[in-house]
């Protein structure tokens, strides 16, 4: 039996300016830009490869 853990991500939304980087590099499809600003879409498909980590220009993305 797999037990699944819930992946949490936190998005500073003051600092992130829509670049969709994340969205378009997750390999999981985990972001939707929503009013110009990242947002997760489902953060239970999140592997916590932390891509969107290491590609977000303003450093405002955290995967726990």
């Amino acid at each position: 039996e797999e037990v699944v853990e819930e992946c949490h991500i936190d998005i500073n939304t003051d600092d992130c300016d829509g670049c969709e980087k994340c969205s378009i590099a997750c390999p999981n499809n985990v972001f939707i830009l929503v009013d110009e600003v990242s947002s997760v879409r489902d953060a239970q498909v999140c592997k916590r490869c932390r891509v969107c980590v290491a590609i977000c220009p303003n450093d405002c993305i955290t995967v726990n």
